[in-house]
């Protein structure tokens, strides 16, 4: 197909908007292929910035459905087409990657809550279109921007998310499915949702809201320890496990379930931060081959004693077993791990599976009173 300016004169002046339409797609498919010379190019563009002035809305909307990902439109094309109706800016806005941070930014600033919300889904979202997404207070564009694994989000911008969002039932559903987020913001959203969950319980059921809280806290450690297995970096578990420990969530149970799971990385670092100490200090403490360096740190990180022989019997596990920390050593340990435990508590072998330590919990617990 080759264009000229007698093309140019001939499609707008024919006058029905269908064949004007039609000719529109052709002329943009041929662009966004690259088929042109560059003389032809430039006719099309002039086409095209005829084009988003067309009076019919079917011609512009024809035109933005052909060129939303055409990488070389004219940036003055774009900008015509996101300010004009929905049904013309909208795909465009969520797929032509011509956009600057500074197009999104002053669009998500100035234009309709749909456009907000088409942004939030593109392919890609810088961090900063992202804080300017949740400056919009646009609830939706919000939980969709969470949802999108596509748009990069700071620490900073998640708890934004979550003080200015709070109340929002769609953005936490969003932000719970997120396939990957920080450790330190998942101990968060379950905070916030055990809250919601514990009300929701004492309200429905014949719990008290002790039986309540028990109950929440048993889930949330499980979550907390599942969230470990997803791999953290140390830089990360640290800042978790001071917000556990600012949040009086460091439980000695909790500890004992990341032990319990293979995940000594952040034992380590929770005897640490309970101990006030140096992480270098207590690894050294943790791993001498005599246990009165782990019985100086256990008692100053304020453990109950009655744990203590269960974090001996894990520690010298680990050695003997040469431990990596992958998946299956993970349930190797875990297993070998209750097994030595059962012999020392003399629990019976039936009660208790790899998976599940509530009866062990139960067990430490009689010994602590």
């Amino acid at each position: 197909m080759s264009l000229t300016q007698q093309d140019v004169a001939k499609l707008l002046a024919n006058s029905s908007p269908e064949v004007r339409a039609e000719t529109t797609i052709k002329v943009a498919s041929h662009f966004e292929a690259k088929e042109f010379t560059d003389e032809e190019k430039a006719v099309a563009e002039d086409i095209f910035r005829a084009l988003v002035k067309d009076a019919e809305i079917v011609v512009r909307e024809a035109l933005a459905n052909s060129l939303k990902v055409a990488d070389d439109l004219p940036k003055d094309v774009a900008l015509a087409m996101a300010a004009d109706v929905e049904s013309v800016s909208l795909p465009v806005l969520k797929f032509s990657d011509v956009f600057s941070d500074e197009d999104l930014v002053n669009i998500l600033k100035s234009e309709s809550a749909a456009k907000q919300e088409a942004i939030a889904l593109r392919p890609n979202v810088s961090e900063v279109v992202s804080e300017a997404v949740i400056d919009t207070g646009n609830e939706n564009a919000v939980a969709k921007l969470v949802a999108n694994e596509g748009a990069a989000i700071t620490e900073h911008g998640y708890g934004r998310v979550m003080s200015e969002y709070k109340e929002s039932e769609i953005v936490a559903g969003s932000l719970s499915r997120r396939p990957s987020l920080p450790a330190s913001v998942s101990e968060r959203l379950m905070n916030s949702l055990s809250d919601r969950l514990r009300h929701y319980i004492v309200s429905k059921h014949e719990l008290d809201y002790d039986q309540a809280s028990n109950l929440i806290l048993q889930v949330r450690e499980r979550a907390t320890v599942s969230l470990l297995k997803e791999g953290s970096s140390q830089e990360e578990l640290e800042k978790l496990v001071k917000q556990l420990h600012k949040g009086g969530k460091l439980t000695p149970s909790l500890v004992l379930r990341a032990l319990c799971s293979g995940d000594m990385m952040f034992f380590e670092t929770a005897m640490a931060e309970l101990a006030g100490i140096k992480l270098t200090n207590a690894q050294a403490l943790i791993h001498d081959e005599g246990q009165l360096g782990l019985k100086s740190l256990y008692n100053k990180a304020g453990m109950l004693m009655a744990y203590f022989p269960f974090v001996a019997a894990a520690i010298k596990l680990y050695r003997e077993m040469d431990y990596s920390g992958e998946g299956n050593d993970r349930e190797v340990f875990a297993s070998r791990l209750l097994e030595r435990v059962l012999t020392i508590f003399e629990v019976p072998d039936e009660e208790l599976s790899p998976n599940e330590i509530e009866y062990l919990m139960n067990k430490l617990q009689q010994y602590s009173v």
